[in-house]
Order: C-alpha cells, then structure tokens, then sequence
C-alpha cells in the first residue's frame, strides 16, 4: 500500500460538490488509482459512480470552456497519427487560421495542449467532450486504420462506424453537376431520416459550419456537414415545400411537408419551425409518423402492477389523469394508449392538441389555432356543450384552463391532460402553485403519471462487472449485488453507439386518501414523495433499476435521464 499525502483535483472536488459525492469513498478511490496507475476520474467511470455527461458539465463549470460534440474536419485529421492522439488523449477537431480546436474529456490532459502547439506550429484553444464520445472515435479510427491495411489501401469514409445513419455528403457532389441539385439532396435527406426512424432534424448555420443533425431515441448526433455555401438554397427549398415565405428570414416561420415516401405508397409529415440566428436560420424538422407510433398499452414500458393502476384509472366516469415529463418523454402517447382503449362506440372522445401529432379514428380532435383566438381553454369550453364522456387537453398550460379541466373532472367527465414538472407529487404542487385551491385538487385528480423515455442496448451489448460497493451507491439491494447481470452498450452496425430503441420508465402515483390529506393540509411535493414511498410507489430511478436488472438498458443511460 502507498502511504501517500492525496490530493483531490479540483474537477474531483467539484464533482464532489454538484453530485454529493462521499468525501472517504472519493480518497478511498484516489489512493487505488494512485496504486494502479490510471486516473481517477477513469476509475469513477468504470465503477459507474459518474457518467462523462457528469464530468463534461463539471469541467465547463470549473473551466468556463465549451461543450460540443465530436466534428473533425477532414483536413485537420492528419495532422496527428492515432498513435499520437492515443497518447495525448486529445483531438484536434478544425482550424481557423493559426488557431486549432482541441477537444479532451480529462483537465489532467491540459498540460499536455503545448505538445500540440510544439508538434503542429498552431495555437491550441481547449473544448470539452464527453470522455466516451472521445474513447469511441478513437476506436472509429483505429477500425478504419485496420481497414486500410487489410483492403490494401483502399479509402473507407471517416466517421462512419456504428453510425449507420450518417448522411452521405458525396451524393450531394454528384448531385451539383445536375440543375436541380438542392431539390435532389432535400428528397434524400427526409428519405433518409424516415429510413432510420430519426424524430427530429436540425439544419444550423454557424460561423463557418453548416451542418444536419439527427435526434435519433433522444439523442441528437451530426450527420453531415454541407458546403456552407448551400444554406441558404437548402433552406429555401424546404420553406417552398412547406409553404412558407422564402425570402421573409427575419421571423420564426412555422409549416407542414407532405413528402410522399416509397414510391408514393406512404404519405409521412414532417412539421417544420424555422428560427433567426447569428449566423442565418436554423431548421428544425419533426418527423410526424402516426402510423408508427405504437399505442398499444402493452409496449410502453409499464410495469404490471403500473398497467393495473393506469387501467383502473381509465375505468372511473370521472376524475382527472395527468401525465408529466419534458418534452419528447412520451407523454402524449402514453395518453393515447389509454385513449384508444376507450375509443368504444357508446363514448363521445374529444381531444385538443397543439399539434394533433397520433390520428385515432372515433375520435374527435382539434387543432389550437391562436390567431382565432381557439386556444386550449376556449377549446375546453365548447367541449363541455358538445356533451363529452371523456376529454383529452393536450397541456394544462394556465390557470384558466386548469380550472376548467378541473371543474370537468368533477362534474362526470374523465379528463386526461400533461404538465411539464419532473415528478409526479411535483404535478400536485405545480396546480396549487398556479392558483388552483387545494380542495379541488384533492377531489380531481386521481392518477398522476411520471415518465422518461430511455434507450434500449442493442443485442450487442454485453455482461460488465460493477463493484458491489457501486451498484449499492446506485440503489440496487445487499441481497442482489453478488449475482447481478449489469449489460454495457458496446455498439455495432446495426445501432447507434450500443443502443437502438426506446422504452418508458414511469412513476404511476394514485392519489390515496393520505395524499389527499396532504394536499388539503399545504404539503409539499417532498411530504407527497415520502408518502409514494410509504406507498410503496416506484419513483423515476428506481423504476430504471428494474430495467436494467432486466438487461433492457444501462446503469449509464439511467444515470443520464434520471439525473442521479
């Protein structure tokens, strides 16, 4: 043993700080990496302590650097071998006169910037990334190295491993010898978007990039870097099949593609917002898929004993179920899972939406327009004279609607709606924070749904060992961790970096007679959680626990989306 005086780095004694990190524990830890000479913060890494989201946020805190993804410009990629990155354990990412970029995950490696500026003539300036995007593209091109020996030299395009999805820049190359080559490249790349099932895509102008993104199960992740040159054509001709004025760039505009995909045997839509920025507009692109979406109760991600309340829930005349989580969670088709299970003849199902994103035949559903003055409340309003059995808000946004919804819930109907908060005794708090009196509360609401959408490991993934101690920190059982199966993403061909797919992680809270005292009495969001804790009810982490204990998905992507 080592008998050395240790001391924490200041990124150690940060993370420390924003994460609650035990202080013995963190000595602890340091003299073993002290004794197995490897750093730290690599050690808290792979006991699953922190997650490089953690450690990039903290770096940027202490440093006051950027942030950003992993973007390598070709013509910087040879400035080092991968030998010499590997050693560094840093990445030029672009160069902007004598200026270079250098990205590193580890402020240890700072010191180690001036090999850069000795070994390239070029200033460096430090960002951060994520230590295993900067592990990942190292392997990336350690693959393609291997590949150019064994295929005797011949090119295999940068980048483009376990990434299947990326656009392909040539086919815009050889699309600018032809007229219309804007048009040809705007037709592949939604036709390429809906091939991988991308959610969202982002077209961004900067300084001296242009480049796509795609947001593929939750995470957005480059995929091509155009001319710069092109913004402007690539933007018009979207606008024009989105109807929208294409020479009006001074405000937000918003529209509808119809693209008709597969030879005109599938009509998908796409709804498009555009934005003024510094450096010219920035695209966003919402795929809208209603024929995929899956609102089978059965494939969200429930629980057993979840699925019987929410089905219990659905079978009461009236009350009010609220779903919660940020945007992009699901929540909408959590609602329509329960929707189309009473989607029967003999009910009158009326929904208002901003936007209507699932089509559900027998059902009746409106589209917020605020230029006529339809919103959420004066849609709600006319509900009530269209003599309504069940009533879907798409988000209680203000006080009004709130107390409309409410007074339904309590006069025979069953109203479903969602709020942005991120737990469900938050949800009870949030009404009585805009105004709405604790007794209405009380005698509404009878379901609050909490939820995340988490990434699924790919069959790739493979068995990892975590130290007792560290499943314990992350809130697995005594009696468990000896013979837990913990699965690491690994990555392959036919996923994105180890994961493909989404499931749901829920909180389901009823609100129990003791709840409802709690409410009544002007108790907090922390007296109503330890009440679901006495209840015995799963919160949002301990939900995720179960996922992982069933091999669905990672300590790492729980971590992320519960913010653990």
């Amino acid at each position: 043993m080592l008998n050395v005086q240790i001391n924490l780095s200041p990124i150690v004694q940060q993370l420390m700080l924003e994460k609650n990190l035990n202080a013995s524990l963190m000595y602890k830890l340091a003299q073993q990496a002290l004794e197995e000479k490897t750093a730290l913060l690599a050690l808290l890494l792979h006991k699953h302590l922190l997650n490089d989201i953690d450690i990039s946020h903290a770096f940027a805190q202490l440093y006051q650097f950027p942030v950003m993804d992993i973007q390598v410009e070709h013509s910087v990629r040879s400035l080092l071998s991968i030998e010499q990155l590997l050693d560094l354990q840093l990445l030029p990412l672009r160069q902007q006169m004598n200026h270079l970029s250098v990205a590193l995950a580890d402020p240890d490696k700072l010191d180690r910037l001036e090999e850069i500026r000795t070994q390239t003539g070029l200033n460096p300036t430090p960002v951060i990334v994520p230590y295993s995007q900067l592990q990942h593209y190292f392997v990336q091109r350690k693959q393609e190295q291997k590949l150019k020996r064994d295929r005797g030299g011949l090119r295999i395009a940068p980048d483009t491993y376990q990434q299947p999805y990326l656009l392909n820049i040539e086919v815009l190359k050889r699309f600018e010898q032809e007229s219309d080559a804007i048009s040809q490249f705007v037709h592949y790349m939604l036709k390429h978007a809906i091939q991988y099932q991308v959610s969202d895509i982002h077209i961004e102008s900067y300084e001296n990039i242009f480049r796509i993104r795609y947001r593929m199960d939750g995470i957005l992740t480059v995929v091509a870097t155009p001319p710069k040159k092109i913004a402007t054509q690539l933007i018009s001709r979207l606008k024009v099949l989105a109807r929208l004025n294409s020479s009006e760039r001074r405000i937000p505009q918003d529209g509808n593609i119809h693209f008709l995909y597969k030879n005109s045997r599938k009509k998908m839509d796409f709804r498009m917002n555009t934005l003024p920025t510094l450096y010219g507009e920035k695209v966003v692109l919402r795929l809208l898929d209603a024929a995929n979406v899956q609102i089978s109760i059965d494939q969200l991600g429930f629980t057993e004993q979840q699925k019987a309340t929410y089905l219990q829930a659905l079978k009461k005349p009236e009350g009010m179920i609220l779903v919660t989580g940020p945007t992009g969670s699901g929540k909408t088709v959590t609602l329509y899972s329960g929707l189309s299970i009473l989607n029967q003849p003999e009910r009158n199902i009326a929904t208002v939406e901003d936007p209507i994103e699932i089509q559900l035949a027998g059902i009746n559903q409106v589209n917020i327009n605020p230029k006529v003055g339809l919103n959420f409340a004066t849609a709600l309003k006319a509900f009530l004279r269209q003599d309504p059995d069940v009533i879907m808000l798409g988000e209680i946004r203000d006080m009004e609607t709130a107390e409309i919804a409410l007074k339904a819930a309590q006069t025979g109907h069953l109203v479903l709606s969602t709020l942005h908060t991120n737990s469900a005794p938050e949800t009870l708090t949030r009404l009585a924070n805009i105004g709405i009196p604790a007794f209405n509360i009380a005698s509404s609401v009878s379901l609050v749904i909490a939820q995340r959408l988490v990434r699924r490991l790919c069959t790739c993934k493979q068995e990892t060992h975590i130290d007792s101690e560290a499943l314990l920190y992350h809130g697995f059982h005594k009696t468990e961790v000896e013979t837990l199966k913990v699965y690491q993403a690994v990555g392959c061909s036919q996923c994105s970096k180890g994961y493909k797919g989404r499931v749901g992680i829920y909180q389901v809270m009823p609100i129990s007679d003791a709840m409802r005292q709690i409410i009544m009495s002007g108790g907090n969001a922390l007296n109503l959680e330890q009440q679901a804790h006495r209840e015995a009810i799963l919160n949002l982490h301990e939900a995720g626990l179960n996922k992982v204990r069933e091999g669905i998905t990672s300590i790492e992507e729980i971590d992320r989306v519960t913010h653990t």
